[in-house]
């Protein structure tokens, strides 16, 4: 599998040039999008506080995992989604039963501005989205090396787009693109900024291999994945001598950890950044029935799995029945985006 991983990571450059044409066209013609009018957001605070790694641990040595006011990372200028890279990784097998609802719902919003990294060739995929589909020739397997094959790809070809924003999104998330717009505009792309949402209410360890079979221990904060997370492009490129390309894989096997526990890693450990946790992005590691309905339009980022043994999704009514809609995201989309032509055709709608 090993051979494959580096193959991968290579197959990844041949399309970056493309990337990073498509990027400069989108920002010699941006426009404003339109999208339905955003309320305010929910406390940006992970779930429950949680004891931060003492001093000496590893890390910063940061005592609370705190907020940080936006006033102190405000974004100069006007945002527009043509700045932001939206990555979303998936797989073959997924291609159909996951990827077809984002394309139909979410995507079709932000088609220019989303690419998408697969591990097979898909001429169905490849019709739907045209270049913007990355065939990265990583293994399918969920292992952390397979994964983090996908993420060196993601992080380099955004690298390439010379863009001001990388958003990380799984195949599982429905990603609201203006909550998202309105999000990144109240922090600055120059500034060293990782928002996520973590997974877990205390920072994780891992132990770092030295020479003559020494380890070091090394505490720090990560946003789950599964969540969706962004990354400012100052913080980015202070990110390349541990995450482009081969040197991604090699930090993931360092600490034996998965992707995003490897972002977390680099940006806290090797850079000296410190995650922003933020409540709007939403992973199916959590209760998603939780989340008011009154709020689900103010979300970043939601999700559908099982929960507890339970199907998990977002409580929301009409216009499609929990049998129709089981992740109920093409009800979300309705509820966003009315006009949409088969949300008319809903029953009732």
């Amino acid at each position: 599998m090993g051979r494959r991983l580096l193959r991968g990571v290579s197959g990844a450059a041949v399309v970056l040039a493309s990337v990073a044409l498509l990027s400069m066209r989108h920002r010699g013609a941006r426009e404003a999008a339109q999208y339905p009018e955003i309320g305010e957001g929910m406390l940006e605070k992970p779930e429950q506080q949680s004891q931060g790694s003492p001093a000496g641990a590893g890390g910063r040595g940061q005592t609370d995992l705190r907020l940080h006011p936006p006033e102190g990372y405000r974004s100069e200028g006007s945002l527009t989604l043509g700045d932001i890279f939206i990555a979303v990784k998936t797989t073959k097998r997924f291609h159909r039963s996951r990827m077809e609802l984002l394309l139909d719902t979410w995507i079709s919003q932000a088609s220019k501005q989303t690419y998408i990294f697969t591990d097979e060739e898909d001429d169905a995929l490849k019709r739907r989205m045209g270049g913007r589909v990355i065939f990265t020739n990583c293994s399918a397997e969920h292992s952390h090396l397979a994964l983090s094959c996908k993420m060196a790809a993601e992080f380099d070809a955004f690298l390439a787009s010379g863009l001001s924003w990388f958003c990380h999104l799984d195949d599982d998330n429905y990603l609201n693109p203006g909550a998202l717009l309105k999000l990144l505009s109240s922090y600055a792309e120059t500034q060293d900024v990782y928002l996520g949402k973590p997974s877990l209410n205390r920072p994780i360890w891992a132990s770092e291999t030295l020479p003559n079979n020494q380890t070091k221990s090394m505490r720090f904060w990560f946003a789950t994945g599964g969540a969706g997370f962004c990354i400012s492009c100052k913080l980015a490129r202070k990110m390349v001598p541990w995450a482009s390309g081969r040197n991604f894989l090699s930090t993931s096997e360092l600490i034996r950890l998965p992707d995003d526990c490897t972002v977390g890693y680099i940006i806290e450990c090797k850079v000296g950044g410190q995650l922003i946790p933020n409540a709007l992005f939403h992973s199916h590691l959590e209760n998603l029935q939780l989340i008011p309905t009154s709020q689900l339009m103010q979300q970043v980022t939601l999700s559908y799995g099982v929960f507890e043994n339970k199907l998990n999704v977002i409580e929301l009514s009409g216009p499609f029945s929990p049998q129709e809609d089981p992740s109920r995201f093409r009800s979300l989309h309705c509820h966003l985006y009315p006009n949409t032509s088969w949300c008319l055709q809903a029953v009732g709608w």
